[in-house]
């Protein structure tokens, strides 16, 4: 599959369960000093997941052109790169974790999309850290889903944690599916 196909079957996966595609922003973040460059495709978000309502609704899905940096000094091993598209399905108010979960999971294993085999994903869930509790929650989902316990990792912030694109702004614990690529 290319990237266009895989782009295209995303975006229309997601605009079948109700979301309206939006474009892309610049990589050059508009009025925002925090941060240099669109660093993660939450960026141009920001104020929207703040509670501003977004003039297409409450479910949005997009692709947005990024430029990482934070972890620059990984770039060049299979899964780190500086320059590169992110998907994205965004609900502001309208579906939480398990809906994402639920709809994450269609996409990626159902064969009408991408038709992964169940027994080749591996999740991770956040771990807990200070007064942000362990993602019991997601786990739970993914289960239910049929992810074995053995394919559930609960990761530190460093692994699952999303935002905040600059110093400051929304963010919080991520789940994250993985592909067992048999190498």
């Amino acid at each position: 599959m290319t990237a266009d196909e895989l782009r295209s079957k995303y975006i229309a996966f997601f605009k079948s369960r109700g979301h309206t595609q939006i474009q892309g922003k610049s990589l050059i973040p508009d009025n925002d000093p925090t941060v240099l460059f669109t660093t993660a495709g939450m960026h141009p978000l920001v104020p929207y997941l703040l509670g501003e309502a977004h003039p297409a609704g409450t479910r949005l899905t997009d692709y947005q052109k990024c430029i990482r940096t934070g972890d620059i000094d990984a770039v060049g091993d299979p899964s780190h790169l500086t320059f590169f598209e992110m998907l994205g399905n965004w609900s502001l108010g309208d579906y939480f974790k398990e809906g994402a979960i639920e709809m994450s999971y269609e996409f990626l294993t159902s064969p009408q999309w991408l038709g992964i085999p169940v027994e080749k994903l591996g999740v991770t869930v956040f771990a807990g850290e200070g007064a942000v509790p362990k993602d019991d929650e997601s786990a739970e989902v993914w289960r239910r889903l049929g992810i074995p316990e053995e394919r559930i990792s609960y990761r530190p912030r460093e692994d699952n944690w999303w935002g905040p694109a600059g110093t400051t702004g929304p963010c919080g614990p991520d789940s994250e599916m993985f592909i067992d690529m048999g190498r």
